[in-house]
């Protein structure tokens, strides 16, 4: 825990309401002098957290700057630059009957807020959310991963050299920590993760009252329209799947397409997956590694779930699932029944569009649906009959990168967003205040 090694989770939590109590996280000065010092962290020791990323995922350089890094210095700098009008009040128009008055709504900071972060971007997935709680001006408990250990010690360790650690607070463990921590009362409680955890997240808010956003997953399909380039469609649909050897929450989980257009898009996934990794993925740089057995042999366990068109060598001593793409898949086959998060693409076959409309619909909402079309009745249609926590034509996941727009689930996906001005919302409270004249 920072700074505070022997301190206890409801003394820590004690500790940041009494720091929020004066006043001192609200100021506008306060807020951005805590989004530089994070900027700087990153910027100055992202060395150090690029190889502690490469420890708990073999994570390369790059893809750690990429989507960890400088994902969250964007986020900072689109932050820093808009802060101070988004803080401004916005008037409301008062009614005939109550005239002469004025009404306007402000941003209140909400007091302490709990984030807890998953293992899969054990960095992004922290900061992301803490910088949006600063912003909006309250103190933060950041709870890393503990499956991501070498990532969780160096933010630990560097978070107090940078940050106000009268308000902002590391805490590391497991399960007991992360329970003893779900006990205290928190002014809200940002979860990233698995829908089961975030079930036991939501009852513990639940005794205090406590508001929730949860950051969950879920199977993100991808719908391959009849016509469309293969070639741009498989490389962009491998450069996203593959990413941190698929270990990616809004990663396209599976596929769906008509048969003549699945057997070209196969032929076009092992070019692509060839043209990325090379003959011996293994050995590629670029590609990275599962977490941890239990998840190599969960995904191992998926893998006889279909025909094999490119892939499926593993070695468990390595942690290491080549990336593979699985033709002929039955809609019930163990692969289908839950979100893979994992190396593992699935194509499944439908008639065309009414079928591929009525496959999503029939399931779980997805935290993203991503469609390959030139269509636009194609495209007006999935926008208008499906409902997902985020749409995308055309490019999978990179609606993440746009901090203009929101980013969470629906349904079974999540509950809530974040992002550039939605994380603001989502760490303050949109107060009401009218003034009527004594007069």
């Amino acid at each position: 825990m920072s700074h505070h090694p022997s301190e206890q989770p409801a003394d820590a939590v004690a500790r940041l309401r009494a720091t929020f109590a004066t006043g001192r996280t609200k100021p506008l000065s306060w807020r951005t002098q805590q989004l530089h010092a994070v900027r700087s962290l990153l910027t100055e020791r992202g060395d150090e957290l690029a190889a502690a990323l490469d420890t708990d995922l073999g994570k390369n350089r790059d893809e750690a700057y990429r989507t960890e890094i400088d994902f969250v210095v964007r986020e900072i700098d689109h932050t820093l630059e808009n802060l101070a009008e988004w803080l401004r009040p916005q008037p409301a128009e008062v009614p005939e009957r109550l005239s002469p008055a004025t009404a306007h709504t402000v941003l209140d900071p909400l007091g302490v807020v709990l984030v807890i972060a998953p293992w899969n971007y054990p960095l992004q997935l922290l900061l992301a959310p803490v910088v949006g709680a600063l912003a909006a001006g309250n103190c933060v408990v950041a709870k890393p991963s503990e499956m991501a250990p070498a990532t969780s010690k160096t933010v630990a360790d560097l978070l107090p050299v940078y940050l106000d650690t009268d308000a902002v607070v590391v805490v590391e463990g497991g399960v007991p920590e992360t329970t003893e921590l779900l006990a205290q009362r928190f002014d809200h409680i940002f979860y990233t993760g698995n829908g089961t955890v975030g079930r036991v997240v939501m009852q513990a808010a639940a005794e205090h009252l406590t508001p929730v956003t949860l950051e969950l997953g879920g199977k993100s399909p991808a719908f391959v329209d009849r016509g469309t380039d293969l070639a741009v469609v498989a490389a962009r649909l491998a450069s996203t799947k593959f990413m941190n050897a698929g270990q990616t929450c809004v990663a396209p989980d599976y596929v769906l397409t008509d048969p003549e257009t699945a057997r070209e898009l196969e032929k076009a996934l092992a070019e692509a997956v060839h043209g990325l990794y090379g003959d011996d993925p293994a050995t590629s740089p670029s590609y990275g590694r599962i977490i941890n057995t239990r998840h190599f042999d969960r995904l191992t366990g998926l893998l006889d779930s279909g025909r094999t068109v490119v892939g499926g060598a593993h070695d468990r001593a390595r942690r290491y699932v080549a990336p593979t793409v699985l033709a002929e898949v039955a809609p019930d086959s163990p692969v289908m029944r839950e979100e893979i998060f994992g190396p593992i693409l699935p194509v499944v076959e439908v008639a065309g569009l009414d079928e591929a409309i009525a496959f999503i619909n029939d399931r779980d909402k997805p935290l993203a649906l991503y469609a390959f079309t030139e269509s636009d009745t194609t495209r007006e249609r999935l926008t208008r009959e499906t409902s997902s926590g985020g749409l995308a034509f055309g490019l999978p996941v990179a609606h993440l990168t746009v901090s203009d727009l929101p980013f969470g689930g629906v349904g079974e996906s999540g509950t809530g967003n974040y992002h550039g001005r939605y994380s603001l919302a989502t760490f303050s409270h949109l107060k009401a205040v009218l003034d009527k004249p004594l007069g």
